[in-house]
């Protein structure tokens, strides 16, 4: 994790991310994904751009089953914004740090 993201795993989901009293934006990925890779970067910006605004998690799909499985992810990267523990919006696949931006934006 970088800096500014943090980990979102099965055991703290329900209290990092649908308790959360910020909008969180999260990252289902995995470490053998290129695309996620990539936009690895851009997410850690946001995370830094709106650190005091929202949350900007991280899941890795391959050691976290539970979650992935309940909210049916099947391609990744998929960013989803979640507002009072309720989904708002999802992107699959790579987008950039102006499409993240754009989306967080919406509900901070």
């Amino acid at each position: 994790m970088g800096a500014f993201t943090k980990e979102a795993t099965d055991a703290n989901w329900e209290a990092d991310v649908l308790g959360s009293d910020k909008p969180v934006l999260v990252d289902f990925w995995a470490e053998w994904c290129g695309p996620c890779r990539m936009i690895a970067p851009a997410v850690e910006a946001v995370a830094e751009a709106y650190a005091d605004k929202a949350s900007v998690v991280k899941m890795n799909v391959d050691e976290n089953m539970n979650v992935p499985q309940q909210y049916g992810i099947r391609g990744i990267p998929t960013l989803i914004l979640f507002k009072g523990g309720q989904e708002q919006e999802r992107v699959v696949g790579a987008v950039s740090r102006e499409a993240m931006e754009k989306l967080v934006e919406k509900y901070v």
